[in-house]
């Protein structure tokens, strides 16, 4: 089965040159590596990242990026323990910023017009609250939602249920049949 490295430079690949930095790193996308590098899923994170209430804002945002459908969505996939992981060990303190101060900032704004934490609004409020960070209409808005939608994409696409659940696995691939009928396509491979 593939590893979440291999993944995780095929992400790279996608989102091209403005990947977000620990991405890059994460996925040797930064250059050769000198040192020998960690799994990225082994052992808790290193520091803590994220406050109480960054972290339940963080996971609540993150289901809304990728909210269970007919398949699992980003908390059942582990986004959020992903992206603490990531942000704690491939991140340097500079590089969390945006994405603590969106938090913070979108926080804000729930308690201003919503009076409920991010956590406790509901899914078109959170829905709300990222819109307008994506239009930059939260101080920091923009420069937070591209960078935590490309973390919480990576994370989900990376780990076990996006590469088997979301997308089809087929570890070896059938016969070839060159008239397949393409509406008989269900789901995008991955291998």
């Amino acid at each position: 089965m593939i590893d979440r490295r291999t993944a995780l430079a095929g992400v790279a690949a996608m989102f091209g040159t403005a990947l977000y930095a620990p991405l890059a790193r994460a996925a040797g996308a930064s250059g050769p590596v000198t040192t020998p590098v960690p799994a990225i899923s082994e052992g808790p994170p290193s520091v803590a990242v994220f406050t109480p209430v960054q972290r339940a804002a963080m996971t609540a945002l993150s289901e809304r990026v990728l909210p269970t459908t007919d398949t699992p969505g980003a908390i059942a996939a582990g986004v959020p323990a992903y992206i603490e992981k990531l942000l704690a060990d491939w991140s340097y303190p500079a590089e969390r910023v945006p994405i603590l101060a969106g938090l913070d900032a979108i926080e804000a704004k729930s308690m201003a017009d919503y009076r409920v934490s991010t956590a406790k609004a509901t899914p078109a409020q959170q829905d709300a609250l990222l819109t307008l960070a994506m239009n930059d209409r939260i101080t920091g808005g923009k420069t937070f939602f591209e960078a935590f939608r490309q973390l919480v994409i990576a994370g989900y696409y990376t780990s076990e249920i996006g590469m088997t659940q979301e997308r089809e696995y087929l570890p070896v691939p059938g016969e070839y049949d060159g008239a397949f009928p393409y509406s008989k396509v269900n789901k995008v491979y991955s291998a």
